[in-house]
């Protein structure tokens, strides 16, 4: 393994690869987001914008097939890397897979990360607050790009597909609007599971809050005893070093009035 000017060893090229792509990436899904959102939203974007943001789109493909095929050229074990990385590889080959690009955005969590904190609570929140309302965005533009038009679809609009979404992730599921088409229902999946899972972050957030609380009260009335402990085991010890002085004195007089009596 070669090594720099300081002695230290590189990391192997596959990891410099992912470091230096990690940002390039991230802005990368940013653009994607605008250009696969926006005509979803307005279907009736003026020309040239669909182009535009068809072509940007696919631009954004292409530069994920680039990166997922550098990386699997670069990993000394093509099985093991393809087995630990099948979202990428589902992001590249399946079209139904296309949103999860935005995800790539969560890069961003890293930053926010270095001022929550190292408390456990501190990350729970910030990754819960983040990836909540990134979810819900994915979850309502897939669903109507996949409803709209369709027959039998009630999901025609973004406010109805973001109150869909909303009721979706949170589980709540009233019913006023579903996804009739296979796709939509293939979202719905997909939020459901997001939703179950954000809803077992945030009990396990409180959970972990309250049992906290409660370590935190016995460790402090643990102290105060410790404290009061120590504090009446001096007050004992100084009342036994006063009467052992009181004993030595009353000692001393009765020694010394013997004396004079002889």
């Amino acid at each position: 393994m070669s090594t720099s000017t300081r002695g230290e060893p590189k990391p192997p090229l596959r990891d410099r690869w992912e470091v230096a792509g990690d940002w390039p990436l991230t802005a990368v899904a940013l653009i994607f987001m605008v250009a696969w959102w926006w005509p979803v939203i307005d279907p009736h974007l003026p020309a040239p914008w669909p182009r535009i943001c068809a072509g940007a789109s696919w631009s954004a493909w292409a530069v994920f097939v680039v990166d997922y095929l550098v990386r699997l050229a670069l990993s000394r074990d093509t099985r093991t890397f393809v087995r630990k990385n099948l979202l990428d590889l589902a992001i590249v080959v399946l079209p139904v897979f296309r949103p999860l690009r935005v995800l790539r955005l969560v890069k961003l969590l890293s930053v926010l990360n270095r001022h929550a904190g190292a408390s456990m609570r501190g990350r729970a929140a910030l990754y819960v607050g983040a990836a909540t309302p990134l979810v819900v965005y994915v979850g309502s533009v897939a669903v109507l790009q996949a409803e709209r038009g369709a027959r039998g679809a009630n999901i025609e609009s973004f406010g109805q597909a973001f109150w869909w979404a909303i009721v979706t992730v949170t589980t709540a599921g009233y019913g006023d609007y579903f996804p009739v088409t296979f796709a939509g229902r293939l979202v719905a999946v997909g939020m459901m599971i997001c939703g179950m899972a954000l809803l077992g972050v945030v009990t396990a957030y409180l959970a972990a809050w309250l049992i906290q609380g409660v370590v935190e009260e016995e460790s402090d009335e643990a102290a105060l005893e410790a404290e009061v402990g120590e504090s009446v085991t001096r007050q004992q010890v100084q009342h036994l070093i006063e009467e052992v002085r009181s004993l030595r004195a009353e000692l001393s007089a009765y020694i010394e009035r013997d004396r004079k009596d002889l």
